[in-house]
Order: C-alpha cells, then structure tokens, then sequence
C-alpha cells in the first residue's frame, strides 16, 4: 500500500482537486460531534485541512512520508492552521494515543487498503478504544454491488485526465482492473501518460489492491468490534442506502 502511494504522491493533489462532494458531510458532522477528530490515512490533507480551516482540532495518521511531505508542503503555506493540526507518520495498528476523539474518520475507501479479517477487527478494536463517549465513527467505502454485478473485461480503460498543478502537464491516467470475487480484492493497475510540452509521453504504472466490503460483513465486523450501526447512507447527501447507492458510508457509535 505504502508503495503504491510513493509512486503516485506527486499526481495525486491534482488528480483529485474536484473531490470535494464529501466535505460539507465532515463539516456537518464535525459541528455535531465534540472534541477532536481523527482522520485515518490523511495523506496530503484533503479532509484533515478543510475541518482545520473551518477552526476544528484535527489529528490524523499515515503511513507514507511521501504523500505526509505534501502535506507539510501545505501546512508552510498555511502557519494559521499550524496550532489546530497534528499527525503522525506510523502504522495505525501500532499507533497508541492518549486522548479520545469525537470523531474518527475512515475517508474515501481508506478501509479498502485492510485486506485480511485479522486487520480488519484489529483496526475497529483500535478505534474504538480511542473513541469517545457519544463520539462517532464514519466509514466511506464503496457500494460494491454495482461492481460485482459488472462484466469482466480485459480492455484498458480510460478513467480521466487531469493537469498537474505543479508542471502544467496533462496526464492521462488509465487503469486494468481484475475482480477476484471470492477473495474479494480489485487489483488495479493504474496507468499514468504525463504529456509534457514538446510532445514526449512519460509512463507511470502504479499496482494498488483494495477489498470490497458488503454491508452485512461489515455490520458483523462492527459488532465484534463493540460498535453499533446508527446510520448507512448512499451518498455524502444522506441519500438512502440501496443495492444501486454509488457509495456505502457507515455512522457507528460505541455500545
């Protein structure tokens, strides 16, 4: 996991500058929820630095120095927000911390990166040790019917093409997909054309695997972690749930 994202750290601010559908959802239940938050796999900020300007106390944990200097790149360029932000550079399985948060945040697919059940619940049980009473867990994955549902293909497909706001360059990024379905793992190959200004082409391949998870093994996993489900909505809108929803995103409580 901490490879594919050294590989891709430099692409990936500019790749996902029109990701921001989720945010009014983490402003909104940041207002809700006292106390600090904890955002899991923060990498350059994306979510961490939005609440922090909105004047909430974030603290949030990655394992990657490459996509953490971006974000210390940002926080220069920010020394308002210095005193509302801390993180650390670690494992979050080995991470022990001495305050209790109100808010924990598994963002855009971050579970995804948990393959095995062993992880998986050793994660959960992590968080809910940190969770305060009345605090809130939010995971936001993908709803994986659609994609099991889908035809298999072969083709290389195209997915978009973005400017890097550091080189102007346009990059064209692609991907190959394969769906094991009964392990439940995507293995993508991610596929980066960098154009440069006399016309060159420069290739970047970035391998990455992520797990689908489905609500019911999900609940289960929450229970034996001594979370209780509140709320399960198909989009940052609160959209209700269903088998077509685009996104899976999970409210837990403490029991």
């Amino acid at each position: 996991m901490s490879a594919f994202y050294t590989t891709v750290a430099r692409f990936y601010d500019s790749e996902n500058a029109d990701k921001t559908d989720d945010l009014a959802m983490y402003s909104r239940l940041s207002d809700e929820h006292e106390g600090a938050i904890l955002d899991i796999g923060c990498g350059t900020g994306r979510v961490l630095l939005h609440l922090a300007r909105a004047g909430h106390t974030v603290h949030g944990i990655d394992s990657n120095r490459a996509m953490l200097n971006r974000l210390d790149a940002k926080l220069e360029r920010l020394p308002q927000l210095r005193h509302l932000v801390s993180y650390v550079h670690g494992d979050i399985l080995d991470f022990h911390w001495e305050r209790k948060f109100g808010l924990i945040l598994l963002t855009y697919n971050a579970l995804m990166h948990f393959h095995e059940q062993e992880t998986q619940l050793a994660l959960l049980n992590r968080l809910r040790t940190g969770l305060a009473d009345g605090g809130r867990l939010v995971i936001d994955l993908p709803n994986a019917a659609p994609a099991f549902a889908a035809e298999d293909t072969d083709a290389l497909t195209f997915e978009r093409s973005f400017l890097d706001r550091e080189t102007g360059h346009l990059v064209m990024l692609q991907s190959l997909t394969h769906l094991d379905r009964a392990a439940q793992i995507l293995t993508v190959e991610w596929i980066y054309d960098e154009m440069d200004g006399s016309g060159a082409v420069r290739r970047l391949i970035a391998p990455h695997k992520l797990r689908y998870f489905f609500m019911p093994e999900l609940r289960l996993l929450l229970d034996r972690a001594e979370f209780t489900v509140k709320a399960v909505y198909g989009d940052p809108d609160e959209a209700p749930y269903d088998a077509d929803s685009e996104r899976m995103i999970v409210h837990a409580s403490g029991l």
